[in-house]
């Protein structure tokens, strides 16, 4: 008796979003997101150096606020290209990411 085996693809999450984070800085050679939707690992997120300075990252996300901090050849920082900002127990600010909800 043969068996057949399918192993279908899980589904995306139809409340998932994209979200573009992109950062500017001239003489970055490595540029990474830590966050609380990567449990503030930064190999879990690199960013994708563009040349010319420019570093892009692609996230798919459910709605929500998320913290976030760029790290940049291995310092911690806020993006200064971020829409909001929250303080964090370091004395410092994180980025916050804003994913909305809804229909695309």
């Amino acid at each position: 008796m043969k068996h057949k085996h399918t192993n279908p693809k899980p589904a995306e999450d139809p409340c998932t979003r994209p979200v573009h984070i992109e950062f500017h800085h001239a003489t970055a050679t490595r540029v990474s997101i830590a966050g609380s939707f990567n449990d503030w690992r930064p190999e879990a997120s690199p960013m994708v150096p563009l040349g010319a300075g420019r570093w892009l990252k692609e996230l798919v996300l459910p709605p929500g606020d998320y913290q976030y901090r760029l790290v940049v050849d291995g310092e911690w920082i806020a993006d200064p290209g971020a829409s909001a900002i929250a303080p964090n127990p370091f004395g410092e600010m994180n980025s916050v990411l804003q994913v909305k909800g809804g229909a695309i």
